[in-house]
């Protein structure tokens, strides 16, 4: 179901809402955005994360990620990425520009990963290999016949972006229609 709205003051929050729908429902297209960071030789590098919160007020998406993964230090030294979420359904894409924290350890941290470890997902973080290592010849997953490394505690990690810009575009028959807007700005631009 395409939603048409007109004005500014409509479509803004029409995303916000979206958002929020996306950080709960597992089956929303925006639940999985691309994540475009910078590597250390100043290419792209884009994977997929899960929403998992958003905050409208502060406007801010948060992420789970493993604090080892090469997402992290790529974050750390350059702050500034790009998400991408597309929805078939609502016929719209939005490209998000924002400034990233990790954050590893503190209050939020610990009682994130409460629920996080009754969870099938808890494996994710407790893995002794980083994400993105090779494994033993002939292997395919990891378990603890392929690895002498020794098992953490565990290596879960939030990613807190914090939105600066968006460009939003809606396709439809009716006619393309695309808009750049900041918390406090808005232009229509040429789809």
């Amino acid at each position: 179901m395409k939603i048409h709205l007109q004005t500014p003051q409509e479509i803004r929050p029409q995303i916000w809402k979206e958002l929020g729908r996306a950080s709960q429902d597992r089956h929303h297209e925006w639940r999985t955005p691309v994540l475009a960071s910078t590597d250390a030789d100043g290419l792209p590098d884009a994977r997929t994360v899960v929403l998992r919160q958003v905050d409208v007020v502060d406007g801010q998406l948060t992420f789970y990620t493993d604090r080892r993964s090469p997402k992290v230090p790529q974050l750390q030294a350059q702050a500034q990425a790009v998400l991408v979420f597309w929805s078939a359904r609502l016929g719209w894409q939005l490209r998000v520009r924002v400034a990233c924290t990790v954050i590893t350890t503190g209050p939020e941290v610990d009682a994130l990963w409460q629920g996080v470890k009754q969870s099938a997902a808890a494996g994710d973080y407790l893995s002794p290999l980083a994400p993105g290592a090779v494994l033993a010849q002939g292997h395919a997953t990891v378990n603890e016949e392929t690895t002498d490394a020794p098992m953490p505690a565990h290596s879960f990690a939030l990613l807190r972006a914090q939105v600066l810009q968006m460009d939003w575009l809606e396709l439809s028959r009716e006619g393309h229609r695309r808009a750049q807007l900041s918390a406090t700005t808005w232009a229509w631009l040429t789809p």
